[in-house]
């Protein structure tokens, strides 16, 4: 059986352009598009009318924590049923809010590789997962937290050489995980660093893009000072997030290469936002003091023409699943124009996934994730916040 969807306006995440009077035809047994066309649609018994509607690709984000929950925050001494239980929920917040793919970036026990294995069995469905596992962090650095409930493990692997680097993601490879997360420097929510802690050694960084790209799989580095970011841009690393203090110079050396920056503005914009009196104080003090001079850089590095992808870091303080589409206008207000902020959440970010293939726009023989909008998101990106827009996971409505 076949499906036809006509007569709507596309925004197909590849160009910067609205096609008019659009339709397309999905298969319902494998959740594809097998044909796209405008003007007059072809006759199919079953037929959806998008009166004139907007239509764009499942947003894709590629820096979420599922394990985390951005109202209690709590973040040491999770047991596995609760990161689980945590994860699930965030999952579902997460797919009604448009997004259809997720690349976890530092999850403990491994959930997030354990829920994508059973969407490969078929046993779970819903938004899917880019998974990495445990990150890596140095004792001390910004994944050392205590996690279990009698403490028995931390939320990251603790690595303190360029040999225990490469245990660690050989021991990642071994479980499926397909990007490794490695904290590059210091950040907010640690406690014992400050953001621009330089916290791995290029030793270390070099090991693991080594170790890493061998195996197929991508390295994301969280990276927030300057010499951090440097390091991780040199190591050859596939995706700096964060990027808070990226000097001029760099901005120049990541243009030069296929290294992505996913900025995550809003999670710098919620601590301050909604923290006060409710997030211990040393994380209100580092997001304050740095949040001016991190737009100003993504103001200058956006529009410098970086390559851009799209992430939240959903799960942080006060940073919910279901508020992941205002980073599309965040992006906006630090020097993205409309079509960088949405291409960010669609082509680019299917790229860094390694998902492009059948993820990312809407044409034939991808998979028919997308969304239907009453207003044009180019023209303004807050109509892909729109709280009941319809969602479509493999040509499947679910919402």
């Amino acid at each position: 059986m076949q499906t036809l969807y006509k007569n709507f306006n596309l925004f197909d995440g590849e160009t910067p352009q609205i096609q008019k009077q659009a339709w397309f035809i999905v298969d319902d047994e494998s959740g594809k598009i097998v044909k796209l066309g405008f003007n007059t649609a072809p006759d199919v018994e079953k037929v959806v009318d998008l009166e004139g509607k907007y239509v764009m690709p499942g947003l894709i984000n590629s820096h979420v924590h599922l394990m985390m929950n951005p109202i209690t925050n709590k973040l040491n001494y999770l047991s596995e049923a609760e990161v689980t239980f945590t994860a699930l929920n965030n999952l579902k917040e997460a797919l009604q809010a448009g997004v259809t793919y997720v690349r976890d970036c530092g999850c403990a026990f491994d959930v997030d590789i354990k829920l994508r294995r059973l969407q490969e069995e078929g046993q779970l469905g819903g938004t899917e997962i880019v998974a990495s596992g445990r990150p890596m962090s140095i004792t001390g650095g910004h994944a050392d937290f205590t996690e279990g409930l009698d403490g028995e493990t931390t939320w990251g692997h603790i690595v303190d050489s360029p040999d225990e680097m490469r245990h660690a993601v050989r021991e990642e490879f071994k479980l499926g995980a397909k990007n490794i997360k490695v904290m590059a420097t210091g950040g907010v929510m640690s406690a014992t660093d400050k953001i621009d802690d330089t916290e791995l050694s290029m030793a270390e960084l070099d090991t693991v893009v080594e170790e890493a790209h061998n195996k197929h799989m991508t390295v994301a580095a969280h990276a927030e000072g300057s010499k951090g970011i440097h390091n991780a841009i040199v190591a050859g690393v596939d995706s700096i997030e964060h990027g808070c203090l990226i000097t001029d110079d760099d901005i120049e050396l990541i243009k030069k290469t296929d290294i992505y920056l996913t900025p995550t503005v809003i999670a710098t914009y919620s601590i301050p936002a909604y923290g006060e009196g409710k997030l211990p104080e040393y994380m209100l003090e580092k997001a304050k003091g740095f949040k001016e001079l991190f737009y100003a850089r993504m103001k200058v590095a956006i529009p410098a023409g970086v390559k851009l992808s799209f992430g939240t870091d959903a799960g942080t303080p006060f940073n919910s699943f279901s508020d992941i589409p205002k980073e599309l206008e965040l992006l906006t207000d630090v020097g993205a124009t409309n079509a960088e902020a949405l291409l960010s959440a669609t082509k680019n970010s299917s790229r860094l996934l390694g998902i492009d293939d059948d993820y990312g726009s809407i044409k034939e023989g991808k998979v028919a994730d997308f969304l239907v909008l009453d207003a044009d998101p180019l023209a303004d990106v807050k109509a892909v916040q729109q709280l009941d827009k319809a969602v479509y996971k493999k040509g499947v409505k679910v919402y």
